[in-house]
């Protein structure tokens, strides 16, 4: 409301259509700031003096209680009253709502996670998982019609691999992590034919039984198939992961086949040594084969009949693929070639690049099986959680221990991959990981909980002096509680989850170096009544930006 009434007024003043305002690095030199630089070639002008002649020429208002030149910036000093009061009764009225977009009548298709079948799932995919779900729930906070889509590889040379492992090395089958089991014989697997030539072929062979539909192997590839499927299931429920379409490349690769085919028929492709090629050179994106010299499709030819079908099935207006940054030359290529073949996904496709999570050794890979499995991660992070919570609550039930260490170690994960802008990489460092203190997820879990704790202790009277609320803290928390709906909408607009984490973070600082300085419970009942407004305004802005991390808010810890 104060943004838009000086944006306003300036946009009268000036005629610009787009006004940027800034915050002043500190508080005394104003609440907002209008850098005065772009108007200087417009009125041929210092910025300096346009800055004095806009002091002029623009009036205080009943929210605007002051309008000062400082250099060539305008400065604007708000009625913070006015600002404490609307800022506390618009949150604790909208509630949940609070922060939400417009409608915007557009649908958006998240592509994420990936995690191929006959493969364990590792920390690499946590990140993936983590950022697609993140980006989807801000786009839905923002007003989008989200539709998240998971594209996994279920046939190939890394299932031959792995079915030749489960044949060929006699591991004892487990009751239960079956696709955990699979991958580590997939890796087992991979090594053995790094050193063998016969093992190599004995793969191959495989492979060609499996895309020839050979009864024995089709037979033990869907059974194996169904192992992974079912623990990709059980990781989705706890992760918190809820995918509307699950695609799997042995749906789309017959269809592939004669996508290329056709391609070679309109000129975009041509043969080269037996196998199909689709030259990119004059657009600097090099040449790649789109069908293998013995007719099997690969990943882009898989893709183009994928992008055939969300097309059929869904009416989209953005497709995005939430992909490491390695991959970028292939999207690169593959949206270039929906360009050629005018696609409907050509102007709609975007690749959202994520950087690697990293070992401090160096790169993960699960062909190596250097890999922080998923699963052994979030049963270390459970112990720990539990710990932590047992030393502070003697007497808890098992069923509400379960519950909490649940809450704790996702939110540790899930943070550590959203913190960090999301084409950065990640140098995973499993120590750190692992502790609940300082810039992690927990912190603001905890800052939540501490604000629920003070709030059964008190009775909260909706009727308050909020004139009363003038300390440098609280107006610190009030202007993080106004900046909430602004960040959800830079966050939705350049796909940067990162943003809201590191919001939800500083909002939790800003509490606690509130809550430090500024009694709540023993204040003078008035200015008691006032903040106990204002730090449940906190905790439901905290529970807002929380949600759309995946993260949950709990009452106790």
């Amino acid at each position: 409301m104060f943004e838009q009434e000086i944006i306003k007024l300036l946009k009268k003043e000036t005629k610009l259509k787009e006004i940027k305002l800034e915050v002043p690095p500190d508080q005394s030199l104003g609440d907002f700031a209008f850098p005065c630089f772009q108007l200087s070639k417009k009125y041929k002008k210092n910025p300096v003096e346009i800055a004095k002649e806009l002091t002029n020429k623009l009036k205080p208002t009943k929210n605007i209680k002051e309008i000062k030149a400082t250099g060539p910036y305008l400065n604007f000093f708000i009625n913070k009253s006015k600002l404490t009061e609307d800022t506390i009764k618009q949150i604790l009225k909208e509630k949940e709502k609070y922060g939400k977009g417009k409608k915007k009548n557009k649908t958006i298709m998240l592509e994420f996670f990936h995690a191929n079948t006959h493969k364990a799932v590792h920390i690499g995919h946590i990140r993936t998982a983590s950022l697609g779900e993140a980006t989807s729930r801000v786009l839905e906070f923002d007003g989008y019609n989200v539709i998240r889509a998971n594209y996994q590889g279920d046939i190939g040379p890394h299932v031959a691999k792995c079915l030749w492992g489960y044949l060929n090395l006699k591991k004892k089958e487990p009751k239960d992590n079956k696709g955990v089991w699979l991958g580590k014989i997939y890796a087992e697997a991979n090594k053995k034919a790094r050193q063998n030539e016969k093992i190599q072929e004995e793969i191959k062979e495989i492979n060609k039984k499996l895309y020839s539909k050979d009864k024995k192997i089709t037979e033990l590839w869907k059974k194996t198939r169904k192992y992974c499927i079912d623990d990709f299931n059980d990781f989705y429920k706890t992760f918190g992961v809820k995918f509307n379409r699950l695609y799997f490349e042995s749906q789309v690769e017959k269809r592939g086949v004669e996508i290329a085919k056709e391609l070679l028929k309109k000129g975009i492709a041509k043969e080269s040594e037996g196998a199909l090629i689709v030259d990119l050179n004059k657009y600097n994106l090099g040449i790649y084969v789109i069908l293998t010299s013995d007719g099997h499709a690969v990943y882009h030819t898989k893709d183009f009949a994928l992008a055939e079908l969300k097309l059929k099935e869904y009416k989209i207006d953005k497709s995005i693929h939430v992909v490491g940054k390695e991959q970028e030359m292939y999207f690169n290529q593959l949206f270039k070639t929906f360009e050629l073949t005018n696609s409907k996904l050509a102007n709609k496709s975007m690749h959202l690049i994520y950087g690697l999570v990293m070992l401090p050794e160096g790169k993960m890979s699960s062909r190596e099986g250097n890999v922080i499995l998923y699963e052994d991660l979030i049963q270390n992070m459970f112990k720990i959680a539990e710990k932590q919570i047992k030393s502070r609550h003697k007497k808890i039930s098992k069923k509400e221990l379960e519950k909490r260490k649940q809450q704790i170690a996702f939110a540790a994960l899930k943070f550590s991959m959203l913190n960090r802008e999301n084409n950065k990489q990640i140098i995973f460092d499993w120590d750190k990981a692992l502790k609940f203190e300082g810039k992690t997820g927990p912190y603001i879990q905890y800052a939540h909980a501490r604000i629920s704790s003070i709030l059964k202790r008190s009775k909260i009277k909706p009727k308050a002096d909020f004139n009363l609320l003038k300390t440098p803290e609280e107006i610190n928390l009030i202007k993080s509680l106004r900046a909430f709906p602004e960040i959800v909408e830079e966050a939705s607009k350049h796909y940067k989850a990162s943003l809201v984490a590191n919001y939800s973070l500083k909002l939790a600082q800003s509490f606690s170096e509130f809550y430090e300085k500024n009694q709540v419970i023993k204040a003078e009942e008035n200015l008691k009544k006032a903040r106990l407004n204002l730090i449940k305004a906190v905790k439901q802005v905290l529970k807002n930006s929380l949600f759309l991390l995946g993260i949950e808010a709990p009452e106790e810890m």
